[in-house]
């Protein structure tokens, strides 16, 4: 069989809803690596949020983090790493009319760490972060934007998320990508122009060099859109967004909650 790079979200498509891997889809996962095949994570999150799920995979290949910003192999030097990083100049402007866009707060990303404004601070979730409570040392100071974040992560109090992140393109004359989070929270994330996991997934295919016909992906919610229509095949997972749906080759029978990816892993490859 023809060797596949696999690339798989976590939140809502490999994670269960407490941010758990079953034991199932931990054996299915190492069960197609042992075949040759690439299992890459591909998520939204920060590094530092997602490194503690490639470890428990024993993944050895790259991880995309940042939706797309930054792709490299974890702990380790690698030649061929990829880190794409804002403008800080973007969330000095953020800063500067954070009360225009009615922000609950503003939060700068980094590879193992963070920064966050403090205005609101009831409003600030901690596991948003990975942490299980805010400090003072957290805190988003201009004195501290000294370098180019990975990413932006805001939660507004706006009535509708999805205007605002329209308004917001627009407010920055489309220089940056401004995407919302599905589900109930009313978090944007902010990112270069143009990088998405499609992107960094392209990226991967130059240095495997694999054509993206033997491109898997699993996803489910808006930040998924390109990386499933990129891919060769595009799984939604059953509880995917209605907004992925039109990017999908297939959406799966089965969601987060009941293994789906692993599933369909099995089928296909086990």
């Amino acid at each position: 069989m023809t060797k596949k790079i696999i690339a798989i979200d976590l939140d809502g498509t490999l994670l269960h809803r407490d941010n758990t891997i079953s034991t199932y889809t931990q054996k299915t996962i190492k069960a197609v690596q042992a075949k040759g095949h690439h299992v890459i994570i591909s998520t939204g999150r920060p590094y530092r949020m997602a490194l503690g799920y490639y470890l428990q995979l024993e993944l050895k290949t790259p991880i995309i983090t940042f939706n797309g910003s930054l792709t490299h192999l974890p702990e380790q030097k690698w030649n061929y790493e990829h880190n794409v990083t804002l403008d800080k100049n973007y969330l000095l402007k953020l800063l500067e009319f954070q009360d225009d866009f009615q922000m609950d707060f503003i939060a700068s990303e980094y590879r193992k760490n963070f920064y966050v404004t403090m205005d609101r601070p009831k409003s600030i979730n901690p596991q948003l972060f990975g942490v299980e409570m805010i400090t003072p040392a957290m805190t988003l100071e201009i004195a501290k934007i000294t370098r180019n974040p990975n990413a932006l992560l805001t939660q507004t109090y706006h009535e509708d998320k999805y205007a605002l992140a329209k308004d917001m393109r627009t407010f920055f004359k489309n220089e940056i990508e401004i995407d919302s989070w599905g589900g109930p929270l009313n978090i944007l994330e902010i990112s270069p122009k143009d990088i998405n996991k499609a992107y960094a997934l392209n990226y991967l295919l130059g240095i495997y060099n694999m054509d993206k016909k033997d491109l898997i992906a699993f996803g489910d919610e808006h930040n998924d859109t390109e990386m499933l229509a990129f891919a060769g095949t595009g799984y939604a997972m059953k509880n995917a967004s209605p907004v992925l749906l039109p990017y999908a080759d297939q959406q799966l029978d089965f969601s987060n909650e009941e293994d789906g990816v692993a599933k369909k892993l099995e089928e296909l490859f086990l």
